[in-house]
């Protein structure tokens, strides 16, 4: 019996009978299944060729079929007859099909090279081709019920929605989402936390938004489509290399995003406000070019830092794009680090500028003079830098130390992870840092304590994670996933005022990653719900309060501007109290008085001017009347 390939658009159950099914097998045959009695009702002879999809038209009893040869077959199966044959073999396999049931007489067919196919049925040729539609095999069509309008989706993570409203019948791109159709290597929040800056492997640099998804965006690379088309190339041929690192800062008049590209000798600047690349390019050290590995933004939003891979340290100005000089340590043979830059930052006030180098020596320089200030040896290799305040530090040994910059000695060291570390960021306010790891665990730190306060385990490795400026949400990349994933603060929605209260300690709980299928993984979770691993103490059974304040009202949901001002709720309402009572308003009369003027136009009076105007006319009726004779 043949092997049967139950994948999407493998099988079509549009018969005259409702109760039967259409399967297709990896050999080339087609059966016909009775969902009833479970029996095999008839075996069609196939093609010799694989079937990868199969859909019904709608018309009874007719099907096509699309073959890994690239032929499509509109088969009659009640009486087993061809109808017609297309065929494109030029564009590799047939994995999807769709009818038009809008009245045209149109069937469309997707390739493995990415091109959408549209066939005319009444005329039995091919209509119109969508040569550009993806870079990927395409997985799905669509036609809307009665509407002339086409969904596709591809292999690339990319939806489009395609139009046929033109005058010679070809389909028009209507509307599109997309994301990467790679991992990401680099993630953080931008601005207000409403949007996450992220660079995949796929060359591209994009702007997600949390909120509203059509808010989502590529930054351009400049007219990359029109170049390809003119060059017949694919997009990401001329592409940028993919980003390895990337430093921003609040939007100005000029370039406020630098990134580094891997194997790159040179770094490119961004206008995030036009969501364009900058019009500079940024070339450290002209004499030995070596690829730059770290960037940094002054917290002025004027200079860049750049470090490259010979340990080579310059820093630029972004709106001219002109080197501003380089970090020299005169004992490490005319350059700042022996090795590899690891790592580069500065502090809020441009006064220091904090260098690390792969070799595990970090160097405090003066930021303006780019005079070397002080120094100190960590021992051991250094993979990553994190500045905020105090300098965090993930070195090969598996272990995160902070180092105080301004008294240039280590004030904490986080143990736990058992293997490299692969990115850390901090809290806004400084008292939370967040580590990911190879071996799968995420782990929160709390710097004041200097201790472990929560630790998750998932089943797919951490790559890159950034938390929002608001501390409520959690973004994270994962090994060989395309996707950006969100994790809410639990703590940020909860009435517990201590750490203890939600802290697993040294704890790790296991959490699996959402599914991004919608049929991967359903079964099992319903089977086996996952119950919520945190588990928060409420705050009205606690011991400790009922103690100190037995009748506690807590008002902790709230903001403070909301409750703060109830202590003085009195004077408020005192002052709150009118003066006097309200007025009624003068009634305007029904017909506006007016003063005729030579040009025309409609000048109203003043209402002083029009009631001195009347008294003045009473006065005259009345003089009339006393000059009249008496009867």
């Amino acid at each position: 019996m043949p092997r049967i390939l139950l994948r999407s658009g493998m099988l079509c159950w549009k018969t005259s009978s409702a109760q039967d099914v259409i399967l297709g097998s990896e050999e080339g045959s087609l059966q016909l299944w009775s969902i009833s009695t479970k029996k095999m009702l008839y075996e069609f002879q196939g093609w010799k060729s694989s079937i990868c999809c199969c859909v019904s038209s709608p018309a009874l009893d007719v099907i096509a079929v699309g073959c890994a040869d690239g032929t499509i077959h509109v088969h009659n199966i009640r009486y087993d007859e061809e109808i017609v044959r297309f065929s494109h073999s030029t564009r590799g396999a047939v994995t999807s099909l769709s009818f038009s049931t809008d009245g045209q007489p149109l069937l469309a067919s997707g390739g493995s090279s990415g091109v959408i196919s549209i066939w005319n049925l009444e005329k039995r040729r091919l209509q119109s081709v969508i040569r550009e539609a993806y870079d990927n095999s395409i997985i799905s069509l669509h036609f809307f019920a009665n509407e002339p309008v086409l969904m596709s989706s591809s292999a690339d993570n990319s939806i489009k929605m395609w139009i046929f409203d033109t005058s010679d019948g070809d389909p028009r791109l209507l509307r599109f989402r997309s994301g990467h159709c790679a991992p990401s290597l680099c993630i953080s929040f931008y601005a207000n936390g409403r949007h996450i800056l992220s660079a995949g492997q796929d060359c591209a640099f994009r702007l997600f938004s949390v909120i509203q998804d059509q808010q989502s965006r590529e930054l351009s690379q400049r007219h990359v489509t029109k170049r390809a088309k003119k060059l017949r190339v694919k997009e990401k041929e001329i592409k940028l290399k993919p980003v390895i690192a990337f430093d921003f800062e609040m939007e100005r008049d000029w370039c406020n995003v630098v990134t580094c590209h891997m194997d790159t000798t040179q770094a490119y600047v961004w206008r995030l406000q036009n969501f364009v690349l900058g019009e500079h390019i940024l070339k450290p050290c002209p004499e030995n070019q070596t690829p730059v590995k770290a960037c940094a933004i002054s917290a002025c939003g004027n200079f860049a830092v750049l470090g490259t891979a010979g340990g080579w340290i310059e820093r630029f100005n972004l709106q001219s794009g002109i080197s501003r000089g380089s970090y020299v340590d005169l004992s490490e043979r005319s350059c700042a680090h022996v090795g590899e830059v690891v790592g580069v930052a500065c502090d809020s006030t441009n006064t220091l500028m904090i260098s690390a180098g792969y070799h595990g020596d970090i160097k405090v320089w003066d930021f303006k003079g780019r005079g070397l200030k002080s120094r100190w040896e960590i021992g051991c290799a250094v993979v990553k830098i994190v500045y905020h305040r105090s300098n965090a530090t993930a070195t090969d040994d598996f272990v995160i130390r902070l180092f105080d910059v301004v008294a240039l000695r280590m004030v904490r060291k986080f143990e736990g992870h058992i293997d490299r570390v692969t990115d850390s960021c901090f809290s806004k306010d400084g008292k939370w840092l967040l580590t990911s790891s190879i071996d799968g665990t995420l782990r929160i730190w709390d710097v004041i304590l200097a201790r472990q306060i929560d630790a998750i385990h998932v089943d797919v490795s951490v790559t890159a994670l950034s938390l929002s400026p608001n501390m409520d949400v959690l973004a994270t990349t994962h090994v060989d996933q395309n996707g950006v994933y969100l994790w809410v603060n639990q703590t940020m929605f909860s009435r517990s005022s201590y750490i203890d209260s939600y802290a697993s300690g040294k704890e790790v709980v296991n959490v699996k990653l959402p599914s991004v299928s919608s049929t991967e993984g359903s079964h099992k979770d319903s089977e086996n719900p996952v119950l919520n691993p945190i588990q928060f103490k409420d705050d009205f059974q606690n011991p400790h309060f009922q103690e100190k304040i037995p009748d506690l009202v807590t008002l902790s949901l709230l903001p403070k501007s909301q409750w703060q001002s109830l202590i003085n709720l009195d004077i408020i309402k005192g002052s709150q109290q009118p003066i006097e009572p309200p007025k009624k308003a003068e009634k305007a009369p029904f017909f506006l008085p007016s003063v005729p003027t030579l040009s025309g136009q409609i000048v109203f009076e003043p209402s002083d001017i029009s009631s001195e105007k009347k008294i003045a006319e009473g006065d005259k009726l009345e003089n009339r009347r006393s000059d009249l004779p008496h009867s």
